[in-house]
């Protein structure tokens, strides 16, 4: 009788069906009929056959062993024991790179490199900055800066240029009523002597002084050398005024 015949009966006669056996066995449906019909092809392997052999045979209350002996006959014996030495020895040697201890000199020397270098630049970069700074600074331009806004130019203060000195004497006579009026030079030369009437309008000149006799205070308005001085003498009599290259006098 084969293995296969062997597990059907076996199995039919411990009264279990091919589903309860591989619900105990956790084996395919499909792979149990075809062992019950000498089909270990879907065992996936001759290893995995044993195995299953042996979980049936157990389910269905038998010893495997002469089952599994005879399966070994048949499919070219059992396999050979291994030697854990044979198991785990590689069929070609690895070679292993030797570890090197780490070169702590070259390491230290590369860093101390990096870190001279790195000053350096540092050095040469803020030497430049500086420079350019102090191109900008003769230049005429400030830096500018953040901390407060500049404040805003003021004009230059100047000096007042000093008015050219007068080289003459200039008045102007307007008659604001009728009235007499007598002018003189500084040398007592005659200008004018005469009356004039309301709204007549008469101009001296003279390098140094005029002078003038007004009938009436307050009769004529006064310009002299482009300053209005009004109407001397208002409310009086006779007025006798004179005027130099420097009046009216501030003030």
């Amino acid at each position: 009788m084969s293995i296969g015949e062997t597990l059907a009966e076996e199995r039919q006669r411990a009264g279990l069906s091919v589903t309860q056996v591989s619900l105990q066995t956790r084996i395919r449906e499909t792979v149990i009929r075809g062992m019950e019909a000498d089909d270990f092809s879907a065992c996936g392997g001759n290893f995995y056959a044993r195995g299953h052999i042996r979980s049936i045979g157990r389910v269905i209350g038998i010893d495997p062993e002469p089952l599994v002996a005879e399966f070994d006959a048949t499919h070219g014996g059992a396999p050979q024991p291994v030697s854990a030495v044979s198991a785990f020895e590689p069929e070609q040697p690895v070679a292993f790179r030797e570890r090197r201890s780490a070169n702590w000199s070259a390491a230290m020397a590369l860093a101390l490199a990096l870190v001279i270098i790195y000053g350096v630049v540092q050095v040469i970069g803020q030497g430049g900055g500086s420079e350019r700074r102090t191109a900008r600074q003769v230049a005429g331009t400030p830096a500018p800066t953040t901390s407060a806004p500049a404040a805003p130019t003021l004009p230059e203060k100047r000096d007042p240029v000093a008015a050219a000195p007068r080289t003459k004497v200039e008045v102007r006579v307007v008659a604001e009523r009728t009235t007499w009026l007598n002018v003189r030079g500084d040398d007592g030369r005659t200008l004018f002597s005469g009356m004039l009437r309301e709204g007549d309008e008469k101009d001296f000149t003279d390098k140094k002084k005029v002078r003038l006799v007004v009938g009436v205070g307050g009769s004529v308005n006064l310009t002299v050398n482009g300053k209005d001085i009004g109407s001397p003498g208002k409310g009086r009599g006779v007025q006798r005024l004179s005027f130099d290259r420097d009046d009216p006098e501030p003030a």
